[in-house]
């Protein structure tokens, strides 16, 4: 697999055909980090492996990576669903971008145009694993009070930091809500409110739009369970609308269920 990555990175820089190649690399340590080829022979230092999970997407949409040109990325699963996710938000348009895909069973996938990205994520529609469920059903044994003690506790460790939303490449808006300041929709300190106030906006703003990549909680450096949150999000979008690409609260289906309503 990892040879088949080299030789495609290489085939396309040597052809002109992208620009830069957004891949994986040995970073400190034994840690990965995302690497940028821009020359053929450079391609041997991409990597593959079970370390290579943090979502390559975020980049795509940075102005410094779109000033290089024509970008071609390394795309597992929860990247393929990100682009596609993407595009339906007009982030690409055909030609923007080429996919490395690379399936769950580490092999590599054809994927030439957003068409066949769309078709690909579409036949691998996201689901929640076992050990995802019992997790939220965990929560649901909790009664409304313990679930809000349970979050108010968690999101207290916040710092503000924003780890939360440079690794995430669904937020990608030029000018965040916790930098509007006139008016003021958010808090800037961290304290309770602050935290709830961000923390909720940010879930909502992810409804129907999260790909469950799992960065959020990787990024934060006080481990709150950002992923939970929006997982509960994800399975209730599931329920109540199903499978969509678009963001559950600017849609309106006048079929919706509304039994949900309270």
């Amino acid at each position: 697999m990892q040879d088949k990555i080299r030789q495609k990175a290489r085939e396309l820089l040597s052809s002109g055909a992208v620009k830069v190649v957004i891949g994986y690399g040995e970073g400190t340590g034994s840690r990965v980090r995302a690497l940028f080829i821009q020359k053929p022979e450079d391609a041997d230092r991409l990597i593959m492996d079970e370390r290579c999970v943090q979502n390559l997407a975020v980049y795509l949409t940075k102005h410094e990576v779109r000033a290089i040109g024509k970008p071609a990325i390394v795309a597992r699963m929860h990247v393929i669903r990100s682009i596609n996710q993407l595009t339906y938000e007009e982030q690409f348009n055909e030609g923007d971008i080429a996919v490395i895909g690379i399936s769950d069973s580490n092999e590599i996938v054809d994927l030439p145009d957003l068409k066949s990205i769309k078709e690909y994520a579409a036949g691998n529609p996201l689901v929640l694993t076992a050990e995802e469920k019992a997790d939220l059903g965990k929560l649901e044994t909790m009664t409304r009070e313990e679930r809000w003690n349970y979050w108010i506790e968690e999101l207290s460790n916040c710092i503000k930091c924003y780890a939360c939303r440079a690794s995430c490449p669904m937020c990608y808006c030029p000018r965040c809500t916790v930098e509007v300041n006139q008016p003021q929709w958010i808090s800037v300190p961290a304290h309770e409110i602050g935290n709830v106030e961000w923390h909720i906006m940010r879930a909502m703003h992810l409804a129907g739009r999260c790909v469950n990549c799992g960065e959020c909680t990787r990024a934060c450096p006080v481990k709150i369970p950002l992923r939970l949150l929006n997982q509960r999000i994800i399975a209730d979008i599931a329920v109540n609308f199903g499978q969509s690409e678009e963001y559950a609260l600017a849609a309106f289906n006048p079929n919706d269920k509304e039994d949900f309503i309270r």
